[in-house]
């Protein structure tokens, strides 16, 4: 795997340095033969990705955020604003939009490609006044019929001490209570991290999806090293043991199902990306919204209680 990526690596440069020469036919071909190179490699990389990988390609700073896949897929999209009691939490960004179609209310968590982006957003973590914002939307796509979708981006809740002191626990807490019981279809998802009860806030949901290099875990591999033997250098053997990538997840049955990146990570074509997950999201939602609310809750009660039953069948 080394090989294959120092390979790439070695390639992407010359690529790069071609492309700074005056362009001549002979040029543009040499480009355009190890573009293909690296496509090729690429593919075989994705293979060979162990967890880790995985949790190295969701953190890519360049990666697609939910704010680009809001412009990218929803129309009309009208952003609202507070949690009606505190203030605005820019680390959640929510409003009504359409997608195909479907007049949908959408809440995502969303981190920034650049510095200033990502302290503007607090690195995707949300105070407890953004999961009440999250809250206060999901209650208005309630009263209005609305389906709701969640695009999950965060490595967890906001832990400092304001946060603690206006609720984080009880916020998310009253998060999972509602949207157990929220009666419109709910589509849910992991678009890079989904890190402990911080992605469980928006992820108690009708269908519950991961893209294919994303990782959906109760914390950091870094934070169960430091916790399970001292020593945070570990990370990498921890997210081996971890079960954190989408197709153990998918096994477990704690998500319904992958949807598939571009060959190298969502970051290599966002626009590919964007239009795998609007097709996801939109199939998805054709299929809920023809159920009636009874059947739609009483469903979503039922695949939550399933977490945890091969536990039960091992004692």
């Amino acid at each position: 795997m080394e090989d294959i990526r120092e390979r790439i690596d070695a390639l992407g440069e010359a690529i790069n340095q071609l492309s700074q020469l005056n362009e001549t036919p002979e040029i543009a071909n040499e480009i355009t033969r190890l573009k293909a190179v690296v496509y090729k490699l690429e593919k075989k990389a994705g293979t060979l990705y162990d967890p880790w990988d995985k949790v190295k390609i969701a953190r890519k700073i360049e990666r697609p955020r939910a704010q680009f896949y809001i412009n990218s897929i929803v129309t009309d999209f009208v952003e609202l604003h507070g949690d009606r009691a505190f203030k605005d939490d820019k680390a959640i960004i929510g409003g009504i939009g359409k997608i195909d179609g479907h007049t949908v209310t959408i809440i995502v968590q969303n981190k920034g490609n650049t510095a200033k982006e990502n302290i503007e957003r607090n690195f995707g973590m949300p105070h407890p006044e953004g999961y009440r914002k999250a809250l206060r939307l999901m209650k208005q796509a309630e009263k209005f019929s609305r389906p709701v979708v969640c695009l999950i981006d965060t490595p967890g809740a906001y832990c400092g001490i304001g946060a603690e002191e206006r609720g984080q626990g009880e916020a998310i807490a009253r998060n999972l209570l509602e949207m157990a019981r929220l009666k419109v279809p709910i589509v849910s998802g992991i678009i890079g991290e989904g890190g402990s009860g911080g992605a469980l806030a928006l992820g108690v949901a009708d269908r519950v999806f991961m893209q294919a290099n994303t990782t959906y875990s109760i914390l950091s591999p870094e934070g169960f090293a430091s916790i399970l033997w001292k020593d945070s250098n570990r990370a990498k053997e921890a997210a081996g043991i971890m079960k954190i990538t989408a197709r153990d997840l998918l096994e477990y049955g704690i998500i319904d199902d992958i949807v598939e990146e571009p060959v190298g990570g969502a970051h290599k074509e966002p626009l590919q990306a964007a239009n795998a997950l609007k097709e996801y999201i939109v199939s998805q939602l054709n299929e809920l919204t023809q159920k009636d609310v009874h059947t739609l809750v009483e469903d979503r009660y039922e695949r939550f209680r399933q977490y945890g039953a091969f536990y039960e069948e091992e004692l």
